[in-house]
């Protein structure tokens, strides 16, 4: 594996679920130019096939990472070596909770905490020793409060889960990074006509005085890919969003 601090992967392999847009995309460009072979999957057939040119991808596959027979289905068909993986796919689910079925409340948990669960099985068995799994997490529901409802629980259990899965599948590394507010257009989805006005509230809140972006995410998901110190910890990454609100 790659000596600590050394920011290249010397034609090492990185999947990247959810690699199709965003932050996922952003990792798989910047893997790519430390040189890595990419392997990077999504829902969308046609965004996957624009991100795979742009990046020239290995391999892609289309599923749904929530899909735990298309999960397998796809590690099982991967004949290369592989280093490293990173989950993006899935998002924050919101709202009161006593608004909230029994159903809805399960596909919240899923989307991050049995997600990582299930890939850190399929890591155990095929990702190289010393390799990572790299997990995303966010800061945003840290603060209990009406609105964001289920997204705190999903969000208190990330770390522990991402340190307890670092010691049951070492010397596979694995670590979780929290971001909060991103620039991305999953943001733009959500946030609408609200978006500039987001945006400009951060560059004047924040310590740092500009909005965080995929690039800044995708920097460190590579720096703890190459890392081989790193393991079983929580790194935040959203501008000192957490302690200004």
């Amino acid at each position: 594996m790659t000596a600590p601090g050394v920011a290249g992967f010397g034609g090492q392999t990185v999947v990247v679920l959810g690699g199709s847009a965003g932050i996922g995309l952003e990792t798989a460009r910047a893997a790519k130019a430390g040189g890595a072979n990419v392997i990077i999957t999504g829902r969308n057939p046609e965004r996957l096939a624009r991100a795979s040119a742009e990046v020239s991808a290995q391999r892609t596959a289309v599923f749904d990472v929530t899909d735990a027979a298309a999960l397998a289905e796809f590690f099982d068909g991967v004949t290369t070596g592989i280093d490293h993986v990173m989950v993006t796919a899935g998002g924050p689910h919101y709202g009161p909770l006593l608004q909230m079925t029994a159903e809805d409340v399960r596909d919240a948990m899923s989307a991050h905490v049995v997600v990582a669960l299930d890939v850190a099985r399929h890591v155990a068995r095929v990702v190289r020793p010393g390799g990572s799994l790299t997990l995303m997490g966010g800061t945003g529901a840290r603060r209990v409060a009406p609105g964001p409802g289920i997204a705190s629980a999903s969000t208190a259990a990330m770390p522990p889960l991402t340190a307890a899965l670092a010691l049951e599948i070492a010397p596979t590394r694995v670590n979780l990074i929290a971001a909060g507010f991103v620039d991305t257009d999953l943001s733009a989805s959500l946030l609408g006509d609200d978006l500039d006005r987001r945006r400009q509230q951060l560059r004047e809140t924040l310590p740092i005085r500009r909005v965080v972006g995929p690039a800044d995410v995708a920097a460190l998901a590579v720096h703890l890919m190459v890392n081989t110190a790193l393991s079983g910890a929580t790194y935040d990454i959203d501008g000192g969003q957490q302690y200004v609100g």
